[in-house]
């Protein structure tokens, strides 16, 4: 087992990876930019090392700067979290070269799955269902053109390099074809420096629903089960839960195709394979070669530490845990709290906490990097934290969920917290009648609420 290990991340899911590091003996080391001095992570590590200035550029994406932090420190290996470098290739290989473990798949791997053309035509060879559209990277506009007419509109315009909805635009018919294509396209060469792009049907208000993965190296391959991340703002999770409310005989289904998905490109640690589901069919959209942010649901519906479970795959251990082991046990929900004002576009909301208040209890817990004091750099993603609670069932951790928001205190800067509140209030939300399209047909309604009038 590793005996140091450096976090090459920050905020909340930094803050969770140390945790883990020293429930199991290992020591730590963190980094940090300059703007993240005072930040809780920095703090509870065994050591810190300041890797570059507040712009990610200049620290968190640094691989020179964090790659001799790790050597310096005399650290085996590195966890990426998500985000930063936790999906870049070249980083991977880097940690490879110099003899430090990457806690995730390869670079070839991250290679394959990373880019979502080259995905397609993977998961495409290997029997897995996928939204009809491009069977990889496209040629050019004409192409995508003359495919967006032959499977019919609307159609996804999609970066093949993309993420977090960035590179990716609907045309819902073939005069608004071209300037979706050239958008997507700017938008993903500004963001990724590729302008690679495929095409997909447009499935109209699916359910998002997405399998938790571990792999070993011996070729052990086992499903968590599902979370349902249905409940998005622009393509960004807001909340999510596991279970979802699919039936039995389709999770088997879609639980064996993740893992079909997954053995495809021998691939090793954790990771997710996402759906998207509509009339009791489903279809691969792409795969996540690192820990989600949404992955303590999981943890809590299967008692699974899973960044835990990273940490021994990296070192060479085998799963030790089966497919039948895995008993999925009441519902859990995690709402993100964001730094951020719903009254105005959601526009962020950096500046110093006030007080801060986190609730407690059974079932209930708070993931964050946030104190009382601590000051919010204006330089990264506005998530401040997440709620998650458990319970026996849907509607139980429901309720859970509104008396534990309605307890949370984050004050000093504007959060989304009230906006949450009032999802969970949803009569369609409380039913399971809701699909990706949830928020954009009831902003309004959310928004109309007392807190903001």
């Amino acid at each position: 087992m590793f005996q140091k290990i450096l976090i090459a991340n920050r905020g909340e899911i930094a803050v969770r990876i140390i945790r883990a590091c020293k429930h199991m003996g290992i020591e730590t080391v963190a980094i940090y930019s300059s703007a993240d001095k005072d930040s809780l992570h920095v703090q509870i590590a065994d050591e810190a090392v300041c890797v570059g200035g507040p712009k990610s550029g200049e620290s968190y994406l640094n691989m020179e700067n964090i790659i001799t932090a790790a050597i310096s420190k005399g650290a085996e290996a590195i966890h990426p979290g998500f985000g930063f470098l936790s999906e870049n290739s070249n980083f991977s290989d880097l940690c490879q070269d110099v003899g430090i473990r990457f806690i995730g798949p390869s670079g070839n791997v991250i290679e394959k799955m990373g880019n979502k053309s080259k995905a397609r035509e993977i998961m495409i060879a290997s029997g897995v269902p996928v939204v009809p559209g491009s069977e990889g990277a496209l040629a050019n506009i004409d192409e995508a053109r003359d495919l967006a007419v032959k499977i019919g509109f609307p159609v996804l315009i999609k970066a093949s390099a993309g993420g977090g909805g960035r590179g990716m635009r609907v045309a819902n018919n073939i005069d608004e074809f071209n300037k979706a294509y050239e958008t997507a396209k700017s938008e993903a060469v500004n963001a990724f420096g590729d302008g690679t792009m495929y095409l997909e049907k447009y499935i109209i208000n699916p359910k998002h629903i997405e399998f938790q993965i571990l792999a070993d190296k011996y070729g052990n391959v086992i499903h968590l089960g599902e979370r349902d991340c249905s409940i998005q703002r622009r393509n960004q999770k807001v909340i999510e839960e596991a279970p979802s409310l699919i039936n039995r005989e389709l999770r088997d289904k879609m639980g064996e195709i993740a893992i079909l998905a997954s053995k495809s490109v021998n691939y090793e640690n954790a990771g997710t394979i996402e759906f998207l589901v509509t009339d009791n069919e489903f279809y691969f959209i792409e795969m996540n070669t690192r820990i989600q942010v949404e992955h303590p649901v999981t943890e809590m519906i299967t008692g699974i530490d899973i960044v835990q479970e990273q940490i021994r795959i990296a070192a060479g251990k085998e799963l030790s845990i089966k497919q039948e082991d895995v008993i999925l046990k009441g519902h859990s929900i995690e709402c993100r709290i964001n730094a951020e004002d719903p009254k105005f576009d959601f526009r962020p909301s950096p500046g110093t906490i006030g007080l801060l208040h986190v609730p407690s209890g059974p079932g209930v817990r708070f993931d964050s990097f946030v104190y009382t004091g601590y000051q919010i750099p204006p330089f990264y993603d506005s998530m401040l934290g997440k709620i998650i609670v458990h319970a026996n069932t849907r509607d139980e951790a429901i309720i859970k969920m509104r008396a534990t928001l309605e307890e949370l205190v984050i004050d000093g800067v504007k959060t989304n917290q009230d906006f949450c509140y009032m999802i969970l209030n949803n009569s369609d939300y409380i039913k399971g009648s809701f699909d990706t399209g949830f928020i954009v047909k009831t902003i309004d309604d959310l928004l109309g609420y007392d807190q903001y009038e």
